[in-house]
């Protein structure tokens, strides 16, 4: 295992929701862990290029026990031309029980921005997922909090007790994080929560993420998150692990 799949505990069912990295971080734990599957329960973009093969099925245990391609990507269907449909959470729990290898999950949308709280209907987070990996990015800070970096801007402010407008600081980000009604909502009570926070590329950005991470720790059931991840995960780069 590699470290980054050990510091995010990527070994088992493994989803990522958030925004600022879940793809990114998806791919980079696929081509360096051995018997990854990279598959999703939303819509997840056409990801051919960073995965050795991807099948198209509805039946993904049957692919599973013919192949010996890794990492492998699985899906239901390419429902438009640059996207891929994703499986009932239900599916990925029988997928993941019948893989021996890591399972990782996209498990909600972002519309490629920094920063989000869940909408009504997600995550969709099957109910076995071993690790839940709440991500946001450390440039979302400073900025204000509207729909130009922040998916549901308005989940945010609910979740974060702020206002629309008002400046993005690392409370806002931790406590969103750390939150069951945000980065944790609908993780399983018996799953590992990791947040990660993603694009801390330089000394600027690696203060801002402790100042996240430290606020996230403050405010999140200990027992649920036993750490916060920062990274660089264009560079597949672990910057610090706060515990």
């Amino acid at each position: 295992m590699t470290d980054l799949a050990a510091a995010l505990d990527a070994d088992g069912l493994t989803c990522f929701v958030g925004a600022g990295g879940k793809k990114t971080t998806m791919y980079a734990l696929a081509a360096e862990t051995d018997r990854a599957v990279v598959t999703a329960t939303v819509r997840i973009p056409i990801f051919d290029p960073h995965v050795d093969r991807v099948v198209v099925t509805e039946d993904p245990i049957s692919t599973l026990v013919t192949t010996d391609t890794y990492p492998l990507g699985l899906v239901p269907e390419q429902e438009f031309e640059d996207r891929y449909r994703g499986y009932e959470p239900d599916t990925v729990t029988d997928l993941a029980r019948a893989h021996d290898g890591p399972t990782l999950v996209k498990a909600d949308g972002a519309r490629m921005r920094d920063f989000k709280a869940p909408g009504a209907n997600e995550p969709r987070i099957p109910e076995t997922a071993d690790t839940v990996v709440p991500i946001a990015s450390a440039h979302a800070v400073g900025e204000p909090l509207d729909e130009e970096l922040v998916h549901r801007p308005e989940r945010v402010a609910a979740v974060a007790g702020v206002d629309i407008g008002d400046e993005i600081t690392p409370e806002v980000v931790g406590r969103v994080l750390a939150s069951p009604d945000g980065g944790l909502r609908g993780a399983p009570p018996s799953a590992t929560a990791i947040p990660l926070v993603n694009k801390v590329d330089d000394e600027d950005d690696l203060a801002v993420a402790r100042e996240i991470a430290d606020a996230v720790l403050e405010h999140a059931d200990r027992s649920v998150v036993p750490r916060v991840v920062l990274a660089r995960m264009a560079d597949a780069e672990i910057r610090e692990l706060r515990e």
